[in-house]
């Protein structure tokens, strides 16, 4: 007879085969007419808030892969708060200003920022933002991600720019900012000054040049007048174009210098420098005479071919590694340079236009490049005799991180940040201290940066952005930033957006009576320099955190990748410091950049480009969203076909998982068919509790940051305590026992507990997987309860007194069934034994062993999934035969007392009482 009818086969809803392609759209549709995100903050507005502050990427493209991996990281810790009860807003930002929407909406139009209407333009770059926005937007919904979608934050919309406004106010009003010459990083294809933020190291070929400066009066100078002949300062440069700027030659206090004979010339360089120059001349050079670099100072050099003087200074910044120890200054083109203008009156020349091309200042070099002006320095050099040597060499440069040029450091009028105004460097320096950094590498990155960066160039000479309310006066030429002017502006920009600087008069900016400090006139122009795009987006804190009631300042997370230790958490930090005296961010999380899967970075040209949408279309969000929870976000982040296989292979081991219990629990009702936990037998008991170790185990991972471990352990569970031991030894249980019975609802009462507790642990990551299964456990669509309105942490179990004790016990059990299992795997291979059920096994154990084990015998079949165990004291063995008993259709176990039941006389006795409880009639 056939009993398959009389088992209780597992059934469920939720399929084996994920499709989660196909089956995602569906979910995100369900989400968005259910309003899920405005449900889940309604039933959390009481609670304690959680303010993770989103970054605004530039709304000029698609989304890459690296946007993928940031935003989902965001909505695992937005999700995670949630569901542990948290009110934890996330609203997401865009950055719509700037260089990279500038520079892409030009490239697509084929024109340069000179052959644009400007307000016609900014109407242009405003569609292309909007734009983007609504595609990125469109793309971050199919991650998963969760946000207010239809308020995110925009830099240019009105109300953001009049928070810009009033930050700059305020930092004005503290006396921050000020108006200098001084050399900034400095891009002449796209003719405007570059934050530090917007510039990229690469490497390039430039010409390194040993220059001779001669001495000037020499037969004067009290140092060298005795040494016979002309002598001169050998000087070196990796930009033989700045020579044309030269006003000065510095020297390192502290180090000695030697004049040495090369050739026909008497020169004089660093003594630690000297076995190079010697290896790279192929020449022997010996000291004729040795001074202490601060005995140089005042020195009077000549320019090699200008009529210019170039005194000899001490700086700290000159270096003993590399070059001659003696460095040509030119202020105009170097921000260490420019720190020796004041402390020994040097003149800052600046012979470069916007376009790196020289002017009339330069005099014979005056309508050159760059390049061509490097060439026609060689060249004038090497014709009067002054150059000692030229190479080409390979060096990190700066380039834009736009245009991808080499950039040039560039002396021009700015407006600045004062870094150091009311020890605001120092004050920073401090609240680096008081934020939680992950990984704490992070800490000292910062302090580094913040501890050597100069003051914050703020101004641009771009199109697109908030204009800096700069007026000057048309009598005295006085350009003023004055308080009263910004807060006026910013009313006006709250109200008309900031395209009115450039189409309204300019009257209505200026408050009644505005007259100009100086002369006491009132006739202005306008001037046209725009925000640095990094002033905006850190002026977030301001005009998003701080200004929303419905979030908290500051706020408790920052995170984004590691590259914004010098951009947006340090921009972030700065006016933060200077206006609220605290850093916006209590902690900070930064992760790596996303490589191929030999650790080579991504780009078109190499063809190793991974695409989130590609990735979707082939395996779902799901897969992408364990990527990124599985790796370690700490370092760069691999990506590869290969990765993805293995990564879809772990994710079916978890969904079969979770199936194979929602199957099980098809007729399990919690409500009415838990059994109590002193009621079930010790394996359940035992389960219960190691699945409530590993679930606050996977919580305090969650905690941590640590998404990767919330994963191993997710997997682990699944894979070797629940698949391989619990699920395993259950099924004889579940599908045999009469469906009502007390062995099985119990093991259904843990199933119940520990799959739900799985779907809520892995939805912050698996939020499509778990929100399906979850309708599924619950009985109910996803349109009427989502996972995500649920808390985490639910405690079934009680933490009662014997549960160490229960775990132990059960972890040698658990011991011995592998012994077991792996004697019963030989015999399999020897034929004596098709399946465990056919094994009989007898257990041979020593005396304290034996004491301990005996007291378990009853459930060593279930546990070792075999017809019949027997446990003896004696010399320790396990041996496996082969069952002589009769097999029972049933539940194909071998069993001395199959058909002793005259109702059932087919089956053993244990079936026939199922059968008996379920009417079953033969």
């Amino acid at each position: 007879m056939n009993y398959k009818n009389t088992l209780n086969l597992p059934r469920t809803d939720f399929a084996m085969k994920a499709n989660l392609a196909q089956r995602e759209p569906g979910i995100l549709e369900l989400w968005q007419k259910g309003k899920l995100y405005s449900a889940i903050r309604a039933i959390h507005k009481t609670h304690e808030k959680f303010i993770l502050h989103d970054g605004p990427p530039y709304a000029n493209g698609f989304i890459h892969i690296g946007h993928a991996l940031n935003k989902i990281l965001k909505d695992i810790v937005i999700k995670y708060k949630t569901m542990r009860g948290y009110d934890a807003p996330f609203i997401i930002g865009w950055d719509c200003h700037g260089l990279p929407v500038e520079h892409q909406l030009f490239k697509e139009l084929k024109r340069s920022k000179h052959d644009v209407d400007i307000i016609d333009f900014r109407k242009q770059a405003k569609e292309f933002a909007l734009k983007f926005v609504e595609l990125q937007k469109k793309d971050f919904e199919r991650l998963g991600v969760f946000s207010d979608w239809d308020n995110p934050y925009l830099t240019l919309n009105h109300e953001y720019e009049y928070w810009v406004i009033k930050l700059l106010e305020n930092l004005v009003d503290q006396g921050y900012i000020y108006r200098g010459l001084r050399p900034v990083n400095w891009c002449a294809r796209c003719e405007t000054a570059l934050a530090e933020a917007e510039v990229d190291y690469h490497d390039k070929q430039s010409d390194s040049i040993y220059v001779l400066f001669d001495i000037k009066d020499q037969e004067k100078h009290p140092l060298f007048s005795l040494i016979q002949g002309p002598c001169a300062f050998l000087v070196w440069t990796t930009t033989p174009w700045t020579l044309i700027s030269n006003v000065a030659v510095a020297v390192h206090p502290e180090l000695e210098y030697v004049c040495v004979t090369i050739g026909k010339k008497k020169v004089v360089l660093a003594k630690e420098l000297l076995p190079a120059i010697s290896e790279k001349l192929s020449v022997s050079l010996k000291p004729l005479a040795t001074f202490k670099g601060n005995q140089l100072e005042q020195t009077v050099l000549v320019h090699p071919f200008l009529e210019r003087s170039s005194p000899v200074v001490g700086a700290d910044f000159v270096s003993k590694e590399e070059g001659s120890g003696c460095v040509h200054i030119a202020p105009g083109h170097g921000e260490e340079d420019y720190s020796l203008v004041k402390k020994y009156h040097l003149k800052v020349i600046m012979p470069v236009n916007d376009k790196g091309i020289f002017t009339e200042e330069a005099g014979p070099f005056s309508g050159l490049s760059i390049c061509a002006a490097t060439e026609k320095v060689i060249e004038v050099l090497n014709d009067k005799q002054r150059l000692l040597h030229h190479e080409k060499i390979a060096h990190s440069y700066p380039h834009c991180w736009r245009c991808k040029e080499a950039i040039i450091f560039r002396a021009t009028y700015q407006w600045f940040l004062n870094v150091d105004h009311r020890h605001l460097r120092a004050k920073t320096l401090q609240e680096v201290d008081k934020v939680r950094w992950i990984p704490a590498s992070g800490a000292e990155r910062m302090r580094a940066m913040l501890t050597n960066r100069p003051d914050w160039c703020l101004s641009r000479q771009r199109l697109w952005g908030i204009p800096i309310p700069v007026i000057r006066c048309e009598k005295c030429n006085a350009v003023l930033l004055e308080k009263e002017v910004i807060r006026y502006t910013a009313e006006i920009f709250k109200k008309k957006g900031s395209d009115s600087w450039f189409t309204d008069d300019l009257r209505e900016f200026l408050p009644p009576g505005f007259e100009c400090p100086g002369c006491h006139t009132n006739e202005f122009t306008k001037q046209f320099d725009i925000l640095d795009v990094w002033f905006e987006s850190g002026a977030s804190f301001l005009a998003v955190v701080s200004a929303n009631e419905t979030l908290a300042f500051p706020a408790d997370l920052y995170l984004e990748g590691s590259d914004q230790h010098r951009g947006w958490f340090q921009v972030s930090l700065i006016p933060s410091v200077a206006k609220e005296s605290v850093s916006p961010f209590k902690s900070i999380l930064t992760h790596g950049f996303v490589v191929d899967g030999d650790g080579r970075k991504m780009s078109k040209s190499m063809g190793n480009v991974v695409s989130p949408q590609e990735v979707i279309k082939r395996y779902g969000a799901d897969i992408l969203r364990l990527w990124v929870a599985y790796s370690d976000y700490s370092e760069d982040i691999k990506l590869s076909e290969q990765i993805l296989t293995q990564l879809v292979d772990i994710y079916r081991k978890i969904r079969n998982t979770i199936r194979f219990i929602l199957g099980n629990l098809c007729d399990f009702n919690p409500h009415k068919d838990s059994v109590k936990e002193e009621h079930m037998p010790q394996m359940d008991r035992f389960m219960g509790i190691r699945a409530r170790e590993v679930f606050k185990d996977i919580v305090e991972e969650y905690e941590n940051f640590s998404f990767y471990k919330v994963c191993q352990k997710l997997f682990s569970f699944c894979n070797q305590e629940l698949s391989s031991f619990y699920l395993d030894v259950l099924k004889d249980r579940l599908y045999t026992y009469a469906p009502s019975s007390l062995p099985r609802r119990s093991a259904q009462t843990v199933l119940y507990f520990i799959v739900e507790e799985l779907i809520k642990l892995s939805a912050p990551i698996l939020s499509f997987t778990a929100e399906e299964a979850f309708a599924s456990l619950s009985g109910t669509t996803i349109a009427e309860r989502s996972v995500f309105l649920e808390e985490i942490d639910r405690d079934l179990f009680s933490k009662n007194g014997d549960a160490a004790r229960l775990v132990e016990s059960w972890e040698k059990i658990k011991g011995l069934r592998e012994e077991v299992l792996k004697e019963i795997e030989v015999k399999r291979e020897q034929g004596v034994v098709g399946s465990s059920l056919e094994a009989e096994v007898s257990l041979t154990f020593p005396e304290e062993e034996y004491a301990f084990f005996s007291g378990y015998q009853a459930i060593f079949m279930e546990v070792c999934i075999v017809s019949k165990v027997n446990v003896s004291c004696g010399r320790r063995q396990i041996e496996v035969t082969k069952s002589n008993t009769l097999k029972c259709p049933r539940c194909w176990n071998f069993r001395d007392d199959v058909g002793q039941d005259q109702a059932y006389p087919e089956v053993c006795v244990r079936c026939a009482e199922a059968l008996r409880q379920i009417n079953y009639a033969e």
